[in-house]
């Protein structure tokens, strides 16, 4: 999938080029600023904005260590704190004074924390299968599959590896599809083989990651700053990472929060389902109408 869009160029406080693309009209009443997951890249969200009017506009990034994002030097700075002011940085860079986020999994939690940096700079949040509950068996199988960051030799192995590891996710899935997400994860190299598109530093502390009681609290207490915009929580239906307890714990605890649920999907939707295209885009058009 190939949408027209524009590249944006900005650099970070600590100096780190950094890419995003712009998709839509730029004068349009809404923007949306979408944020990936742990090891995807603004292309993740393609099919979504295909599938969506063309009226808003979407910035869709590369967290710093991903696609045409520079790597850092200092694993250390791969952290949601860190990304947040990256994000902060692109909004000063493009003088948006607000937008509506949309996150996926990590860019989920980096929503969490820019209501809690920015609040007024943010319209509404879409958190894609994220919350302040990770289940454990979800963080173990994304530990599992991210420790293998080895070239592959062709396109198709590439599509091959992906759809063994996303089978369960997307059981529904056929070649055409495992293909055009391999598309979207790896990167050709110059001598022809296929890599993920990503610093293979940025998975290094994944397996150190536990759903600790005192995480659960501070988390909770992150998801209360979001009360002040509408949410829309889309949720996978087999999602092993958002169950569909905390989903609703969110939704009682939230003044203005909608869950929609995406059938026989795991973690996470790809935003491009029927189901949550629909939502995205009730959501996306009460937030314009009130611009």
């Amino acid at each position: 999938m190939s949408l027209e869009g524009e590249d944006i160029r900005w650099t970070s406080a600590d100096g780190l080029d950094l890419y995003a693309r712009s998709y839509g009209p730029a004068d349009a009443r809404l923007t949306v600023l979408c944020m990936h997951g742990l090891t995807r890249n603004h292309k993740d969200f393609e099919p979504m904005i295909a599938a969506l009017p063309g009226q808003f506009r979407f910035i869709a990034v590369d967290v710093r260590g991903r696609g045409l994002s520079a790597r850092d030097a200092n694993p250390k700075h791969y952290s949601p704190a860190t990304y947040v002011g990256d994000m902060a940085a692109l909004l000063d860079h493009l003088k948006l004074d607000r937008v509506t986020l949309i996150g996926t999994s990590m860019g989920g939690l980096m929503s969490m924390l820019m209501m809690k940096t920015m609040p007024k700079r943010i319209r509404g949040v879409v958190l894609n299968d994220v919350g302040p509950v990770f289940e454990a068996s979800g963080l173990e199988r994304i530990a599992s599959y991210t420790s293998d960051t080895e070239p592959k030799a062709s396109w198709y192995e590439a599509a091959a590896a992906v759809g063994k590891i996303q089978a369960d996710t997307f059981p529904d899935f056929g070649p055409d599809d495992w293909m055009a997400l391999a598309r979207r994860t790896f990167r050709e190299l110059e001598d022809g083989r296929v890599a993920l598109d990503y610093d293979p530093a940025i998975t290094r502390t994944i397996g150190k990651v536990r759903p600790g009681l005192l995480t659960r609290i501070a988390l909770w207490r992150l998801f209360k700053k979001m009360a002040g915009v509408p949410l829309l929580i889309v949720r996978g239906g087999t999602s092993d990472i958002l169950s569909e307890k905390t989903a609703a714990k969110m939704i009682s605890r939230h003044p203005d929060a909608e869950l929609v649920t995406v059938p026989r999907v795991g973690h996470a939707p790809i935003l491009d389902e029927p189901e949550a295209v629909n939502a995205i885009r009730l959501f996306l058009t009460k937030l314009e109408s009130r611009a």
